[in-house]
């Protein structure tokens, strides 16, 4: 059976000049892949028509075809949508593998379709993940950018910005790897990996204690990290400051700020575990042993906290997390955490250090990501942040050193939950840690550039950005990721264009609104055809 879905064909897109081409069909199953027909560029009238199908219940096709027909939808009196001048930007994330890791570019033409689409939509620009372990693969210092050159040629032919993200992690999402030549380093020593108290490494970057330990063929991966900067910078050098107007640099796990702290979901069955601290491999351990033997208390440099709970155990059970009295709040657990958060904030503040000093004689915008770990925020302990590295609790703000770390390169910070709103009945509280955060930021004068969390389920998730966007005036970029199946489905890629429609012209004068007759139009096409 075949099942096909209109997807609102006369949306209004607030702009005047837009065009409708014929840009043949494209595929979006779960992995992205495209099947197009040939393509036409014929224009045809101002409205762009979105048909979104699907084939079976895990595959979908965006269409946008010739609108000859079409009647304008809120054109009445010949008037020119409002837009909003200086206004947020809007970004959208490609797929995580727009490259495959043998360095091709994946459903090459459903993203061009899906890019096209987008200009045509009003969104400003496009984020393109990079991967360590895809460019700089079999050999250190042997740099191969074909596939992202390719897609940033695509963008900028389309007139869009694009934001690159420069990625030192690996991705079981992506399936990308890190590169195979670090993969094997760390086959002869594991302890460049973080390793958990039951002695299980994650594999998915490197411990933040060996970012300056000469560890990987007798560079630093300090080093490493700017090489392969320095090569990007070389490479790309006719988009820069033109195309490309801002480069994250990644900075742990999943690019984000953090320890690992819940790799090991697997173990955490029913409960909502607070993870783990990731202290235990060989560089951390000799960190740990130096700070506490400095502080004239050697014995805390033998090992974590003792009483810290597993992935799978409820943190308030614990005596390291508990509400009142827990270690946490000794001299012992001051102690332990401001070591643990150091070595975070270090950490990211050398490889912020280094993308500054590569890039500052661009003109392009620096960044890196601090994740939203707000799962029982509600608490005193606060202990998922604690495990992740971010020493903040009901004694203590734990973001003043990161805002500041950031502040001191002049970089700004990607902050991901955009979308998310408290849960009822729950000690999770993403709106007041998001709250927390850019009042920090506010205060050291570090901008914040958003995202959201995903694509899909989050109910109410666009209302949510909205307020937000409203409410913090100095964001003036927002990421939405990302593209793939999910993104151009029915169920999603209409609210998507009412979205960005809502951004560029907020409020339309009575006479601009669609008719009773254009709504039973537009909505005749929301239909379901099974053949």
């Amino acid at each position: 059976m075949e099942v096909s879905v209109m997807g609102s064909s006369q949306v209004n897109l607030g702009r005047n000049d837009l065009v409708c081409r014929e840009v043949g069909n494209c595929s979006f199953t779960k992995s992205f892949n495209s099947n197009i027909s040939s393509s036409s560029s014929s224009l045809k009238s101002s409205k762009l028509c979105i048909k979104l199908r699907s084939k079976s219940l895990n595959r979908f096709s965006l269409k946008a075809s010739s609108c000859s027909q079409a009647e304008p939808l809120i054109s009445k009196n010949n008037r020119e949508t409002k837009t909003t001048d200086g206004g947020v930007k809007l970004f959208v994330g490609l797929p995580l593998d727009a490259v495959s890791s043998t360095n091709t570019i994946n459903h090459a033409r459903a993203i061009a379709v899906g890019l096209k689409a987008l200009k045509l939509l009003g969104v400003d620009g496009i984020e393109l993940p990079v991967w360590w372990g895809v460019v700089e693969k079999e050999t250190r210092g042997k740099y191969d950018w074909t596939g992202y050159l390719a897609l940033a040629e695509m963008i900028q032919k389309l007139g869009l910005k694009l934001h690159v993200s420069l990625c030192f992690h690996a991705s079981q999402e992506a399936k990308i790897q890190l590169p195979e030549w670090v993969s094997q380093i760390g086959e002869s020593d594991p302890s460049i990996f973080f390793k958990d108290q039951s002695g299980q490494h994650y594999k998915g970057s490197l411990s933040f204690a060996a970012t300056d330990v000469p560890v990987l063929d007798g560079k630093t991966p300090v080093q490493v990290y700017k090489e392969f900067c320095e090569s990007f910078k070389t490479a790309f050098s006719p988009f820069m400051g033109s195309t490309i107007t801002g480069i994250s640099v990644g900075l742990g796990p999943e690019g984000e700020l953090r320890y690992p702290s819940h790799h090991n979901p697997s173990k955490m069955n029913n409960h909502q575990g607070a993870g783990e601290f990731q202290c235990y491999d060989k560089y951390m351990m000799s960190s740990l042993k130096q700070y506490a033997e400095s502080n004239g208390n050697p014995l805390w440099g033998l090992g974590g906290p003792h009483d810290a709970p597993g992935y799978d155990q409820p943190p308030m059970r614990s005596n390291f997390f508990k509400e009142n009295e827990g270690s946490w709040e000794t001299t012992y657990g001051n102690f332990f955490l401001s070591w643990y958060s150091e070595q975070l904030i270090s950490h990211g503040s050398r490889l912020l250090s280094l993308a500054s000093e590569t890039f500052h004689d661009v003109p392009i915008s620096i960044c890196g990501k601090v994740p939203l770990v707000h799962s029982w925020y509600k608490t005193r302990s606060h202990p998922s942040e604690l495990t992740a590295g971010f020493y903040n609790t009901a004694n203590r703000d734990g973001y003043v050193e990161v805002v500041e770390m950031f502040a001191k390169h002049s970089c700004q910070i990607i902050l991901p939950g955009m979308d998310l709103s408290d849960p009822n009945e729950s000690l999770s509280s993403p709106e007041l840690l998001v709250a927390q955060i850019t009042s920090c930021c506010r205060k050291h004068g570090v901008e914040i550039l958003g995202q959201n969390s995903m694509v899909a389920n989050v109910p109410n998730g666009f209302e949510q950005i909205k307020k937000k966007l409203s409410s913090e005036k100095e964001m003036n970029l927002f990421t939405y990721q990302r593209m793939g199946a999910d993104f151009f489905s029915p169920e999603h890629f209409p609210a998507f264009t009412q979205f960005v429609r809502n951004l560029n012209q907020p409020e339309l004068d009575s006479d601009d609104q669609p008719t009773k007759q254009e709504e039973r139009i537009a909505s005749n096409h929301l239909q379901m055809q099974a053949a």
